[in-house]
């Protein structure tokens, strides 16, 4: 049973991720590629599990017992996520796939009455997840894509939002919390300046829904995407809230089954909010894996979690900079994400000398090639942490650069 102690019972909360007992390459694993995925509590994995072996059944047809069950448990899971965000209803929460497929829905639905030359204003931090949709869809609409610039902190510059962000913007997506430099951007104004141009917001909140509490009704970002996967629960599920008025108006974003409240040979009405843009057999298993999900974050506490991973991360920093090869991407005030180079050598070769140490980094350009062309890197090695990790592992991570510098002589 997970603890309800704060923080500090980091031991206790350790012990409910089987993966973590294991060991690579015979030493201890120190897991810090959370920012990628996170790692699964047993409650989270139980939960999938008593669903195949105790009511596996489609949901939204069958009025058997098992399909009242199954049924039951998905629609209790997107409640769960509407009060995790403090959202207003389970209809304001559509499952996707994953943050990508969120952020194309809202793309390709938004972007769908806008005119030619009209503006769409991103970022140069975005993941591709957020550049590509509102990038190809420019091209072939004949929108206009706009950047909002970071300036040498790795923030965004605040100079470039106003310049930007102008009445000719129809939409603005931004990431809530930068999955290379850890920025967390102040979405909250910009936001605010977006509405007051008459501009639609939309937020990647892949990085920022795991790691700190998320009220989606104090950021006023009419919608707003995040993956399960990243904050304890199973992949191939993700969610998008939007404003129930948008959601409304807005075209689905896929058709079939389940989607539909009429159908004839000649149109079709569509089904209420959310399952209007949830068509086919959606991913049953993985939505309350997911639910299972917020109730392990919310025994914990997401305060108490935001609090762990700015200790963490400070600490990490501290010792970093200790290592007086390494160059560090981003902010000081940061989310729990590192982004690092050691001199000439290449991430590639670091995380494969950390990886026979038995720590897990990632490394490569993190689904972000235009901000590396901004920051004049082909790469960085990227370290990033979640509720369970600790200082000790901070310390065998320190360590095993150490070994890299010996293997590579610097």
């Amino acid at each position: 049973m997970l603890s309800t102690k704060t923080i500090m019972d980091i031991e206790t909360i350790r012990k409910d991720f089987p993966i973590l007992q294991r060991k690579v390459h015979g030493k201890p694993l120190v897991y810090f590629d959370n920012a990628a995925t996170s790692q699964k509590p047993k409650q989270v994995i139980e939960a999938i599990e008593f669903y195949y072996k105790n009511y596996n059944a489609n949901i939204h047809r069958s009025i058997h017992q098992l399909g009242e069950e199954a049924t039951a448990k998905y629609e209790e899971a997107h409640q769960k996520v509407a009060d995790f965000i403090n959202a207003d209803s389970y209809q304001n929460i559509i499952f996707t796939k994953n943050t990508t497929e969120s952020l194309n829905l809202a793309a390709y639905s938004l972007t769908s009455n806008l005119k030619k030359g009209d503006e769409i204003v991103i970022s140069q931090m975005e993941h591709h997840s957020n550049l590509v949709p509102w990038q190809q869809l420019a091209k072939q609409r004949g929108l206009k894509l706009k950047f909002i610039e970071i300036d040498e902190d790795g923030n965004l510059d605040k100079n470039s939002i106003e310049k930007n962000i102008t009445k000719k913007t129809r939409i603005v997506s931004l990431t809530h919390v930068s999955n290379v430099l850890g920025t967390i951007n102040p979405i909250e104004k910009i936001t605010k300046i977006a509405h007051e141009n008459n501009a639609l917001m939309v937020v990647d909140g892949a990085q920022a829904a795991p790691h700190m509490p998320v009220d989606v009704k104090k950021l006023d970002a009419d919608f707003y995407a995040f993956s399960g996967h990243k904050m304890l629960g199973p992949t191939g599920i993700g969610v998008l809230y939007g404003k129930k008025e948008l959601l409304d108006e807005m075209q689905p974003f896929l058709y079939g089954g389940e989607m539909i409240r009429e159908v004839t040979f000649g149109d079709t009405k569509f089904n209420d909010l959310p399952w209007k843009f949830e068509a086919g057999t959606m991913n049953i298993a993985e939505g309350i894996g997911l639910g299972a999900a917020m109730d392990y974050l919310g025994k914990v506490g997401m305060k108490h979690v935001q609090q762990r991973d700015k200790e963490l991360t400070n600490y990490a920093m501290k010792r970093l900079k200790e290592v007086k090869e390494a160059k560090i991407y981003g902010p000081e005030e940061r989310g729990a994400v590192i982004s690092f180079n050691l001199n000439n050598i290449h991430p590639h070769d670091v995380a494969q000398v950390l990886d026979s140490e038995g720590v897990a980094i990632r490394a490569g350009h993190h689904c972000c090639m235009p901000l590396m062309s901004v920051l004049k890197v082909p790469a960085t090695a990227r370290a990033s942490f979640y509720l369970y990790n600790t200082e000790k592992e901070v310390d065998v991570f320190i360590n095993a650069i150490g070994k890299v510098k010996k293997v590579f002589g610097v």
